[in-house]
């Protein structure tokens, strides 16, 4: 465990020296202070409206940002260590592979929970302490549960990184390859999902279809901001209002969303040559 913590220290003092902490601290504060309090000017309305609107608006934006930070964050992980010459020389150190690939999962996950607890909480903070009627408790539970399913949705992004950086030999294939994962996930899944209920007049299996978004990390997040608020949300996600969803079940998906691509990447690090 200690070999795992030391790994983990490293990546976050990188994280430090390099600024990704307080970049990605200032991005998420910016966003979700602007979603917060402009989120609905489209309407006419400037300033805090409904803690379930400030939500549901963070959780449709932060899935284009949270994922594309965890990619940027992490696809160098492996094949930017190879490329440096610095793998070989820290599995020379009392630290195996799996605690390289666990060390190095909890240091970004580190640097993105600090990042969303003070960029997302200093929000939450400043609408209660300036927003009139506001339910702390309701305030409290609903900015919780959007920052925990904010990391676990970062932490299956920088799993799927290490999968990637474990199997190209270069760095800059790998900021390819993360940026087309990134715009399959984002983009791609939902739009082939809706030219599906197109072709077959919203007529594809009702009662599996709404199942299929559990094969995407970014609409299970979503889903997850949604669940507590009695909404359909848009879009793709109009399909899951049937679908008996569990907030539990979908914490598990996420959290075996991260299991998945952590496991390919030690897979592929155990026959990577070095």
């Amino acid at each position: 465990m200690n070999a795992i913590w030391q790994m983990a220290k490293k990546e976050l003092m990188d994280g430090l020296r390099n600024r990704w902490l307080i970049a990605i601290t200032l991005i998420f504060a910016l966003l979700s202070s602007g979603m917060a309090w402009f989120g609905a000017a489209a309407s006419g309305m400037v300033g805090f409206t409904s803690i379930p609107n400030t939500v549901i608006s963070l959780a449709s934006l932060g899935v284009f940002l949270i994922p594309l930070i965890a990619l940027l964050l992490a696809y160098g992980a492996i094949v930017g260590e190879d490329e440096d010459g610095t793998l070989l020389l820290l599995l020379t150190y009392p630290l195996n592979k799996r605690q390289l690939l666990l060390g190095k999962l909890f240091g970004h996950s580190l640097i993105l929970s600090i990042a969303t607890l003070l960029g997302f909480g200093s929000s939450a903070l400043t609408i209660a302490l300036f927003a009139e009627n506001i339910d702390i408790v309701n305030l409290t539970t609903a900015f919780s549960i959007f920052m925990l399913s904010a990391l676990l949705l970062g932490m299956v992004f920088i799993a799927l990184a290490y999968w990637i950086s474990a199997w190209v030999a270069e760095k800059s294939k790998a900021a390819g390859l993360a940026l087309i994962t990134w715009f399959m996930f984002v983009l791609v899944f939902d739009l082939s999902l809706l030219g599906l209920l197109v072709v077959t007049d919203g007529q594809f299996h009702p009662e599996i279809f709404p199942y299929l978004l559990l094969l995407n990390p970014t609409d299970i997040f979503r889903l997850i901001n949604l669940i507590g608020f009695e909404a359909s949300g848009n879009g793709i996600l109009m399909v899951a209002s049937d679908a008996q969803f569990s907030l539990s079940g979908l914490f598990a998906a996420l959290c075996a969303w991260v299991a998945l691509p952590l496991s390919l990447a030690y897979w592929r690090l155990t026959k990577r040559p070095i």
